[in-house]
């Protein structure tokens, strides 16, 4: 079944090719108006000072808000109607919009995208794929040598402990700020990073201040249909420079539909269960006593396996309610030779969008031909033995023990939590026509 994607059409134009030659000075520097020491002296970005909370917010999730037009928040309308601007302004590598989408009919309900310009224009991986953990190389591509053109705006926690909006704040260089810019390689409508302390140039590793920051991002959009995805090096990262991405899509993720078997309770309130049913293997957190809380049992996760070279994919889901982390070896059977020709063929790296169910193909024949076997067939590869997972699963537990004092509240398999979507659940969504995004962006819908 085709989905359309009706918006406004892209200026496209090469002006973020770095590799473009003749550059014309704008400002003292480089020429390029980076965000180097040779440019960024006295530059100025727009501000969002966001809120701290203990809690995230207990409002509906992606699945209760499917038919239902999504909460209007501020930072979603600043972060769509600059990621227009620039839309406008041409700063994208390729059109996005002009990309063919549909739902793949079957049990998951994968969603297919065709986005041959991504394949085309994509920066290449510059680093080895074998090492989850590698130092930061500044003479390779990092987010410091972006025009400040991509930057929308910088991220802080409020000093006053309440909202605000700076429109034209001065970059303090002394204390590097996270900052929001677009993909230039878009998958989605929306698609944007979020950069912790980018002046920084942390490598691309999972600490606990950035991820809490990535929690507060999905808690203050406020927005079910805004997901923030994390790959490690290893697994399909591209850039070794400390970042999240994050897009909108008005349609649950199969992999948020699927059903969950609760493991434990820690005492940190935190609730891990276990994936069923899925393709994949992996690990779901919820809950926690405070959103400290269930950012450190996280990281703690991902830390661990980062120190154990185990690549892995983070979704955060659900405004940040909800978190699935996935260890995967894909690249370790490329690199094996276990992939069949056929899956290589495809040029499809499963990073966390396609492990979540959103498959990004690079060729029209593998759109026409998309089917539920053959995205099964590709995550299939992507998934730990059951006999490796319980042993990345044991490893997992330790740390968070360690995190919570050695102290676990187990608890009994109990019947999975979540019911899996029968066919004709998922037919009802491919039939449903959803809400805008946000409120102001009438043109963004995904429709039949």
């Amino acid at each position: 079944m085709m989905l359309k994607i009706k918006r406004v059409p892209t200026v496209v134009s090469n002006y973020q090719k770095e590799e473009a030659e003749g550059s014309t000075r704008r400002n003292d520097g480089c020429g390029k108006n980076c965000l180097r020491e040779c440019c960024i002296q006295g530059a100025k970005l727009p501000l969002y000072a966001f809120k701290r909370v203990n809690n995230i917010g207990s409002g509906m999730n992606v699945l209760e808000n499917e038919n239902k037009g999504p909460p209007v928040a501020f930072l979603d309308s600043l972060l769509l109607g600059e990621w227009e601007d620039r839309m406008q302004r041409g700063l994208f590598r390729y059109d996005v919009t002009a990309c063919e989408t549909k739902v793949i009919p079957g049990e998951y309900g994968f969603i297919a995208q065709l986005n041959e310009g991504r394949h085309l224009k994509k920066r290449p991986t510059e680093f080895r794929v074998d090492k989850v953990l590698q130092p930061f190389d500044g003479n390779k591509f990092n987010f410091t040598k972006v025009g400040q053109e991509e930057v929308l705006f910088q991220f802080e926690a409020s000093e006053d402990g309440e909202v605000q909006f700076f429109p034209d704040a001065a970059i303090d260089t002394e204390n590097s700020p996270t900052v929001v810019a677009i993909n230039v390689s878009p998958i989605e409508y929306g698609h944007v990073l979020l950069i912790p302390r980018i002046l920084e140039c942390l490598p691309q590793r999972i600490d606990h201040e950035s991820f809490l920051l990535a929690l507060y991002m999905a808690a203050e959009a406020g927005n079910p249909y805004f997901r923030l995805g994390y790959n490690s090096l290893g697994a399909f990262a591209t850039i070794n420079h400390l970042h999240f991405q994050a897009y909108y899509l008005a349609v649950p993720f199969p992999i948020e539909k699927a059903a969950t078997k609760k493991i434990t309770t820690l005492k940190d309130g935190v609730v891990i269960s276990e994936l069923l049913n899925y393709p994949v293997r992996g690990l779901v957190f919820e809950g926690g006593n405070t959103v400290q809380d269930f950012a450190n049992t996280v990281s703690d996760a991902c830390i661990r396996l980062q120190e154990k070279n185990i690549p892995y994919n983070v979704l955060i889901s659900d405004c940040g309610k909800r978190i699935f982390l996935l260890p995967q070896c894909y690249a370790e059977k490329q690199a094996l030779g276990e992939v069949s020709l056929e899956l290589l063929d495809t040029q499809v790296n499963p990073a966390v969008w396609e492990i979540s169910g959103h498959m990004v193909l690079k060729r029209r024949k593998d759109y026409e031909e998309a089917s539920e076997e053959n995205a099964c067939r590709l995550l299939v590869e992507v998934s730990l033995s059951d006999e490796r997972f319980q042993e990345v699963n044991a490893l997992i537990f330790e740390a968070i023990s360690s995190g919570n004092n050695g102290d676990v509240v187990q608890h009994l398999p109990e019947e999975p939590d979540v019911e899996a979507q029968s066919p004709e659940e998922v037919d009802t969504i491919n039939r449903s026509s959803h809400q805008s995004v946000v409120a102001g962006a009438p043109e963004c819908l995904v429709l039949q």
